[in-house]
């Protein structure tokens, strides 16, 4: 795909007043999916699209539901109050960026050194954090799903290379999420921008580095033509959950048969985009490195230091005033806790043994 597809959005903006309300005509309900994405950008893009496309397979018809991109009806960062306001009826983005709504919504997204996509999406299934997350967005009149994960996030696009903690302080560095918070006290002047806007400020000398998502949808951006070191082990984002949220409104009018086929569109998808995200990343990274990307380990003394300011960041949550992100908060730090204690003895010691010195087919 060009990158030009995706920079530019679609000027259909000025057709959004023409828009009829959600309709309901011959029992079939008209949804208008408003995304936080570019029409089709690898990745979080083609997911909306899924998203849109199994919810009309799955409800049988009777919910016929159009993707509109970022900026056709509203930008992306208006997609959480469009749907809770009844201007549109359902989105997709990311939890990450509606912390200035509730710093516990950013815990159902991403969490610095926190869980991997399948542990999170136990937490949300097995460990009570749906509940949590259908309190926290029914007060912003929304019903939310998990429906994705990009999986490992790597920490990023870096003009020039990192090897100290004294090479990042100051830095100009776009991320999103509880990472902003984690590396905003470890010196860096975080910067919140979308990642069309991070290859402009990048190309510029506006940002010094940046973090979008993984090698899929940051070539699709053409990021690798303005920052030459690629660096991974993004610990500040070892998974990142894609959600959709249903105006609750909307979402207590349906049937208890269609709000199950929205709820599976929804959870049925996680695994497929997860696993879509690993696929095509590994693809990808292949083709970075074979085109002169220069790819780096984070250094060992950055990620102690994130882990100690988001210890920080956590002990402020458990002493929040909303007596919600406390109990979110402690939720998360139990089901980690929990995790942290059966990893070593499961995926991680089988992907230790890969690193092992044996024959194997290739």
């Amino acid at each position: 795909m060009k990158r030009r597809a995706f920079l530019t959005t679609a000027t259909v903006g000025a057709a959004a007043a023409t828009l009829a309300t959600p309709a309901l005509s011959q029992n079939t309900r008209q949804w208008r999916l408003v995304s936080a994405w570019p029409r089709n950008l690898p990745g979080p893009g083609v997911a909306a699209q899924m998203l849109a496309d199994r919810i009309t397979t799955l409800s049988g018809g009777r919910i016929e539901v159009e993707l509109f991109a970022a900026g056709e009806i509203v930008p992306g960062p208006g997609v959480f109050d469009a749907v809770g306001e009844g201007t549109a009826d359902i989105y997709h983005a990311v939890p990450a960026y509606w912390g200035s709504k509730s710093k516990g919504i950013l815990l159902f997204g991403s969490q610095p050194l926190g869980l991997t996509a399948n542990e999170q999406h136990g937490w949300m299934l097995h460990g009570g954090g749906q509940e949590l997350y259908d309190e926290m967005y029914g007060r912003f009149n929304l019903k939310p799903f998990l429906c994705g994960n990009s999986g490992p996030q790597w920490a990023g696009w870096f003009r020039n290379e990192i090897t100290s903690l004294d090479d990042i302080r100051g830095m100009k560095y776009r991320t999103t999420g509880l990472n902003s918070e984690v590396m905003s006290k470890l010196g860096v002047a975080v910067e919140a921008m979308s990642g069309p806007a991070m290859f402009q400020a990048l190309q510029s000398g506006a940002l010094d580095a940046g973090e979008f998502i993984g090698p899929w949808s940051d070539s699709a951006l053409g990021l690798q033509q303005v920052a030459p070191y690629y660096y991974d082990n993004g610990v500040g984002e070892p998974s990142s959950a894609e959600e959709c949220a249903i105006n609750l409104d909307t979402w207590n009018a349906l049937e208890d048969d269609l709000k199950g086929a929205v709820q599976m569109a929804a959870e049925s998808l996680y695994n497929v985009v997860h696993t879509e995200y690993n696929t095509k990343h590994a693809m990808a990274l292949r083709e970075l490195i074979a085109g002169g990307t220069q790819v780096r380990q984070w250094p060992e003394e950055i990620i102690i230091a994130q882990g100690n300011a988001m210890g920080e960041v956590l002990e402020e949550m458990r002493n929040d005033s909303d007596e919600l992100v406390a109990r979110i908060t402690e939720s998360f730090i139990a089901y980690r806790d929990l995790m942290a204690g059966y990893q070593p003895h499961a995926e991680a010691a089988q992907l230790a043994s890969r690193s092992l010195d044996f024959t194997y087919a290739r």
